[in-house]
């Protein structure tokens, strides 16, 4: 019998909420067990469960939530605009064209520049080296065609900047209307 073995929920769930606390990205239940091998993977989803569902449950100013594949401490988004304050720094925005590159590339992926342009319509190598700058995008490899374009595709940061699980939290995309060809027919004169 191990040392985690013996241990009670109540340690070992100190030990978790340390762990989490302490990193500055989400931290999965694989990763945790990776740092606590002896804790039985079934014990560490129970504790992250109960621990989400405390914190949930306390009226405080941040909460232990899922994101980007693990868990994470969070503010509360509604008291952000104090801890931005506190923190003496603007909040980081991201400019329309930055927004529209990265829904093309978060719904597309995995997707080339040359085809990012197709869609906006617009030369984008600055807004992809600001998104890439910013981790929301990663490069994902190149596409097997002549000159090897650069394939792009988001990151777990982005999953964490939006506060996603994982990619199946994105909104689904509005159904484009079909182009209706007999409402382009021409009227025909009424004969008198």
């Amino acid at each position: 019998m191990s040392l985690i073995d013996k241990m009670d929920d109540e340690l070992l769930s100190s030990i978790v909420e340390a762990i989490i606390f302490a990193s500055s990205e989400p931290v999965s239940a694989q990763g945790i067990s990776f740092i606590i091998p002896d804790a039985p993977i079934a014990r560490i989803n129970n504790i992250l469960t109960n621990m989400e569902h405390y914190y949930a449950s306390r009226s405080r100013g941040f909460h232990l939530t899922r994101v980007a594949g693990g868990y994470q401490f969070r503010t509360l988004p509604e008291l952000a605009q104090w801890v931005i304050k506190s923190r003496n720094e603007r909040p980081a925005r991201l400019t329309r064209a930055a927004l529209e590159t990265l829904s093309i590339i978060v719904y597309n992926n995995p997707i080339t520049r040359h085809k990012i342009e197709q869609i906006r319509g617009v030369e984008c190598s600055g807004t992809i080296r600001s998104l890439l700058d910013k981790e929301l995008i990663l490069a994902m490899g190149r596409q097997d065609i002549p000159g090897r374009p650069i394939l792009y595709g988001p990151s777990r940061k982005f999953l964490e900047v939006f506060g996603l699980k994982d990619f199946s939290e994105l909104p689904a995309l509005p159904e484009v209307e079909q182009f209706d060809q007999t409402a382009m027919e021409p009227v025909k004169e009424q004969e008198s």
